[in-house]
């Protein structure tokens, strides 16, 4: 069975209604004005330290604040569970890759005890074998340690990385895996410049995307076929 490693943020779960209300209830405290979501949107993806950098800076807030406000904002993220949802289609898909003997996992650049929260409070821990946040480790992405150590704890078997970003494109490509790219996230620049093995905006079609990939099916042939999946 195949080793399947999920990004979270933009890829399973839409957490910026909740990340933007951290981040201006954040800059509340500081008698900052608000960002918008648009903002929040655009920051998110290498994870909290790099969040609150581009926050400062969207609010001019001095270099010398970064710790401390990066600190706050870590006490605040696991909090950060009420208005965040799964993406239509993925809890069935991911309960018909569990049943089918997929060994499931999460390699997310936010920090883990936040992404342990969110899982926990969406009921979605328990199809993950294996957790890797941001502080799991010395790296994160777009650095290949993520996935290298979350597929060796899942076992042996083919390996597919699923994301949204540019940041998951180059974490895939830098640990040689395949790489699928979910299209309605938080990615900025055009899905069909990321190298993916195969795009998809709907969770219906992940379940069948891992058999072909698996099959090795070629890569023209899926970026062929599931592009018409984005456009209709």
């Amino acid at each position: 069975m195949t080793r399947i490693l999920f990004d979270l943020d933009g890829t399973l779960i839409d957490s910026v209604p909740d990340i933007h209300a951290m981040a201006n209830r954040l800059l509340d405290q500081e008698d900052k004005p608000a960002v918008s979501l648009a903002e929040v949107r655009s920051f998110v993806g290498s994870g909290a330290k790099v969040l609150i950098e581009r926050l400062r800076a969207a609010r001019g807030i001095p270099d010398s604040e970064q710790s401390r406000l990066h600190q706050t904002f870590l006490g605040l993220y696991t909090e950060a569970v009420h208005l965040t949802q799964p993406y239509p289609g993925v809890i069935d898909a991911l309960s018909t890759l569990k049943a089918a003997g997929h060994r499931l996992g999460i390699a997310t650049n936010k920090p883990e005890n936040a992404a342990r929260a969110v899982l926990d409070h969406l009921a979605l821990m328990p199809f993950f074998e294996v957790m890797i946040g941001g502080d799991s480790l010395a790296t994160h992405k777009p650095d290949p340690l993520m996935l290298t150590e979350g597929y060796a704890r899942l076992g042996e078997g083919p390996k597919l990385f699923v994301g949204d970003s540019e940041i998951d494109a180059v974490a895939a490509r830098n640990a040689g895996v395949p790489f699928l790219l979910f299209t309605e996230g938080y990615r900025q620049t055009p899905a069909e410049t990321l190298g993916a093995l195969a795009i998809f905006s709907d969770y219906r079609e992940l379940p069948r995307l891992v058999v072909e990939t698996t099959n090795k099916c070629p890569p023209s042939d899926f970026i062929r076929k599931y592009v018409v999946v984005i456009k209709q």
